[in-house]
């Protein structure tokens, strides 16, 4: 007796069981989902580019003549102008040099005088003469050496900018060449930074002429700098091994914000032509590969992997894998799997996009 009402309770749950599950089958197939199509149309991508930040002109100063230096006449990071006299080597040597120069000079003159004199009387021969006249030349030139290494003893400016931190102090004894300090021309800014093949190609299909492109640089503190800059320079030739080519952009700099050495990111708007464009949220990935729901005739939705060439906020710009006919899951992609039947809604392409936090432009 019991055995009957054992086997009889099995069967009254298997069949709650089946009738449950049945239900469930049928509430998921009543369930209505979203479905769209990609849409095509011109578009721009803002693209972010790592850069380095230079001053047009950056030099380093260094010591022409060996001594001790004497003198420092401006501080670490001031602005200087043009011909400011900067640092001095102790001059007492080429001083001495000079003096002795100019006194063989003046007595070699002498002699040439004399001579010239002589030779105007036919006393001595033109030969004498010119060999005065070659020592007085001599002695000019030596004097004027005497003066050149007399004035390496002064390091001045070379342009307008802004002095460095100093690598010598006070009464250091200087060798010929040693490095005094840098100076940068921060009037404005050269930044540079590297494209990829693609994108070097649509920016060349899309510039025409001479006409110049605006980029906008966003510093490291992540704020946008207050002036654009323009593409001017392109490098020759590409990166074998990146595959990149080099970028050259110039920034005005009027209140001296950038500094040479700098770092941040370029924003460079790149446009795209016919662009097949959907909802980033129409997407998933599986190791590291991006692909979408494609629901075919028969209501089926099935797995197609694609190819992104450029993103957008909310918003990809699709290279392979979808054309705009093809109609794709846009809500509900993690309640269903692969190869299986819906039911949906569909909405046109444009109404997602303006429903979008933002928008293709």
């Amino acid at each position: 007796m019991k055995r009957h009402l054992i086997i009889m309770s099995l069967g009254a749950l298997l069949c709650h069981t089946s009738c449950e599950s049945k239900k469930d089958e049928e509430k998921k197939e009543d369930t209505k989902l979203l479905v769209t199509s990609p849409i095509r149309k011109d578009t721009t991508v803002t693209n972010e580019y790592v850069c380095q930040i230079h001053a047009i002109q950056h030099i380093e100063l260094r010591a022409l003549e060996r001594g001790y230096l004497k003198q420092i006449f401006v501080d670490e990071g001031k602005f200087v102008k043009k011909g400011q006299l900067l640092f001095q080597i102790l001059p007492v040597q080429y001083q001495a040099e000079v003096q002795k120069a100019e006194a063989e000079a003046n007595f070699v003159e002498v002699e040439y005088k004399n001579t010239k004199l002589l030779a105007d009387s036919n006393i001595v021969s033109r030969n004498e003469l010119a060999l005065a006249k070659a020592k007085l030349d001599k002695a000019r030139a030596e004097l004027a050496v005497a003066k050149v290494h007399l004035g390496f003893t002064e390091i001045r400016a070379p342009f307008d900018g802004i002095i460095d931190h100093f690598q010598v102090r006070l009464g250091s004894l200087l060798e010929e060449g040693d490095l005094l300090t840098t100076l940068s021309d921060n009037s404005k800014m050269w930044v540079y930074y590297n494209v990829q093949e693609a994108e070097y190609l649509n920016y060349k299909a899309t510039t025409q002429g001479n006409k110049l492109m605006k980029v906008n640089l966003s510093m490291a503190n992540h704020q946008l700098f207050e002036y654009p800059g323009i593409v001017e320079t392109i490098e020759a030739d590409f990166n074998n091994e990146t595959g990149n080519i080099a970028f050259r952009a110039t920034f005005p700099n009027p209140k001296g914000l950038l500094r040479h050495g700098e770092t941040g990111n370029i924003e460079m708007v790149v446009p795209f032509k016919n662009a097949i464009i959907i909802p980033q949220k129409a997407t998933f990935e599986v190791l590291e590969k991006k692909y979408v729901y494609v629901v075919g005739k028969d209501n089926i939705a099935r797995s197609r992997e694609i190819t992104v060439s450029a993103e957008m906020p909310d918003l990809y710009v699709i290279k392979d894998g979808l054309t705009e006919n093809d109609k794709i899951l846009l809500e509900g992609i993690r309640k269903v799997k692969d190869n299986t039947k819906i039911t949906y809604d569909y909405q046109d392409p444009k109404q997602v996009l303006n429903n979008l936090r933002v928008y293709a432009e």
